[in-house]
């Protein structure tokens, strides 16, 4: 690419693969309901490990089937960080549980174990019916020991895994995929076009508990039920054939979902994931490498990562003293954008969004190391079709804003 070419902080890659696998669905007799989803499903299971697939229409659907299979409800109460798209917590609304924000570990930007555990010692009431952690920009959270709090306390652990397709963790010697591990009950992803997979719109939630998942399976639908039917008399005709048309609605589902079109193409992305995370790898640890160079004050620093992990990349976020320079990290980014480098804020901390702040649930709590994080953060660009002079750009350009954007009494 030339210095011309405008560096997006993330973008879709399309293939003629990934084109020739929809434009097949487009000639087939199924566009939706087809073959497509069960084959994304089971293709989707078979790289994680795990026994159970649900694929559905967006991640916001997933989270909202994971609530809606664990039977939450207005008497409950979820805790999820603060640092994540609001449809994490959002999903907990839906269902009218009341959200329980917890704080983070400002160097990770991650949830803290320890923020939970005392949101948990304060539940008296045992209100507190599923945890949601989320795998931020790619890195697994702390799930055994989150696992192990949720247990003790009778909830459910539910991890936000939209961000971390393809990430791993090690525990007790042993590696676990996220989405295949004994320390969570569902696991959901997104298939957004920024995402690992790009499906367009997409989700999914995976599980090795059958029973979830035929519950989750149920509720993507309508509610609706083509066997094992509460009525079987009303399924059979009166010599015992069964009546080809019948169904029945047994709950209240949604339609989340998921067109063989998005299917197809997600089946198509899975088969070069394995390269696509080595490639962002290989990125991150070029920047790792040029930042440290580049800024050796420590006033752009990158995201601490955890031992014994496997980070997936799919942001990468970099924590920049803005105050102590002087500087706006507004203007820094226009002036980026200006030269062609696209960045991003990942995320206005949810607590702080004018519908939660109406909320009395939390009562008003304070999330210093969430704000914290907030206030230096920025996404600098990440996909896997960068290439090292791309990355030299985006450095070399982030170090031109900031010494240009300084205020006289910070210039060295």
């Amino acid at each position: 690419m030339d210095d011309s070419t405008f560096l997006p902080y993330s973008r879709q890659h399309i293939t003629q693969e990934d084109i020739d696998a929809v434009t097949e669905v487009l000639r087939s007799d199924w566009l939706t309901q087809g073959p497509a989803v069960p084959a994304f499903e089971d293709n989707l299971a078979d790289y994680l490990g795990a026994r159970e697939a649900v694929a559905c229409s967006s991640g916001t659907a997933a989270l909202h089937l994971a609530m809606l299979t664990l039977g939450l409800g207005p008497d409950d109460a979820v805790i999820v960080p603060s640092n994540t798209f609001v449809a994490t917590a959002n999903c907990a609304c839906f269902m009218g549980a009341d959200v329980l924000f917890a704080d983070i570990d400002a160097a990770t930007g991650l949830i803290d174990p320890a923020a939970v555990a005392a949101l948990l010692e304060q539940d008296a009431e045992q209100k507190i019916k599923a945890i949601i952690p989320v795998h931020f920009a790619g890195q697994p959270a702390d799930l055994p020991t989150l696992y192990d709090l949720a247990n003790r306390h009778g909830a459910w652990l539910v991890d936000d895994a939209c961000h971390a397709l393809g990430a791993a963790y090690n525990d007790n010697g042993q590696r676990y995929a996220v989405g295949n591990n004994p320390h969570s009950d569902l696991t959901v992803f997104s298939f957004h076009p920024v995402k690992h997979i790009a499906m367009g719109e997409g989700g999914a939630v995976v599980t090795n508990h059958k029973d979830l998942a035929d519950r989750l399976r149920l509720f993507r639908s309508h509610g609706i039920r083509r066997q094992e039917f509460a009525d079987p008399e009303a399924a059979h005709s009166p010599d015992g054939i069964p009546n080809p048309w019948y169904y029945e609605m047994t709950d209240l589902g949604y339609n989340y979902r998921l067109t063989d079109l998005q299917a197809a193409l997600g089946s198509s992305q899975l088969t070069r994931l394995r390269q696509s995370l080595t490639r962002r790898r290989e990125i991150a640890a070029a920047y790792v490498d040029l930042l440290s160079r580049t800024f050796t004050d420590g006033l752009v620093q990158p995201l601490a990562v955890r031992p014994n992990i496997e980070h997936a990349y799919h942001l990468y976020v970099v924590s920049i003293a803005f105050e102590r320079l002087g500087i706006s990290r507004a203007a820094v980014m226009n002036r980026l954008r200006a030269n062609g480098i696209g960045t991003q804020v990942h995320y206005i901390p949810v607590h702080l969004q004018p519908y939660y702040r109406g909320l009395e649930t939390d009562n008003g709590r304070k999330l210093p190391q969430v704000e914290t994080y907030y206030a230096g953060a920025l996404s600098l660009p990440m996909y896997p079709e960068l290439s090292f002079s791309d990355i030299k750009r985006v450095v070399s350009e982030l170090e031109a804003a900031l010494v240009s954007q300084r205020q006289p009494a910070y210039r060295s």
